[in-house]
């Protein structure tokens, strides 16, 4: 299997875009039945060889949505008040959502690990979001992550050999 390093994973997503892009929509028309167990496979395997602390890509380039749950947990846990929190670290973007004001993510160490991990966002709990119910509801996003996140990019690539449409 091919292992993307993240060199080449932004050349790669970009390569295989247009074809990854028509798969899903077909994808989108015809949804196989099994759709989510064979995601959900793929996404297993893929996570048993693979080591997020040696990439930490999508810390370091994205930032997560932040819900109201998510914000109440942290900042109970940082022993802020959520407004503290919210003034502190985040922002509003363009969907009136609230994210992270700049990345790399302030949490993230030097050693790729989470100074939240236990309370994180809900956003980085599911990234890359490959085991998801319903995969096809999110193909753009996943199209997006591909170019993120080499286990993402792999899970995909399989997912075409294996689920031919």
């Amino acid at each position: 299997m091919l292992k993307p390093n993240l060199n080449e994973l932004g050349k790669l997503a970009k390569d295989t875009h247009n074809e990854t892009k028509k798969y899903f929509d077909k994808l989108k028309k015809k949804t196989p039945k099994n759709l989510d167990y064979v995601m959900l496979d793929l996404h297993e395997a893929e996570f048993k060889k693979t080591d997020c602390l040696q990439c930490a890509n999508c810390c370091k380039t994205t930032g997560p949505l932040f819900t109201s749950a998510d914000i109440e947990r942290i900042s109970k846990h940082l022993r802020q008040k959520p407004q503290q929190f919210i003034d502190q670290y985040l922002r509003i973007d363009e969907d009136q959502d609230y994210v992270l004001q700049s990345v790399p993510c302030t949490f993230l160490d030097s050693d790729n690990t989470c100074f939240i991990y236990d309370v994180r966002p809900k956003a980085c709990r599911e990234f890359p979001h490959t085991d998801r119910k319903k995969f096809q509801q999110i193909s753009d996003l996943t199209l997006k992550n591909v170019a993120i996140c080499p286990a993402a990019f792999n899970i995909v690539e399989e997912m075409k050999k294996k689920m031919s449409l």
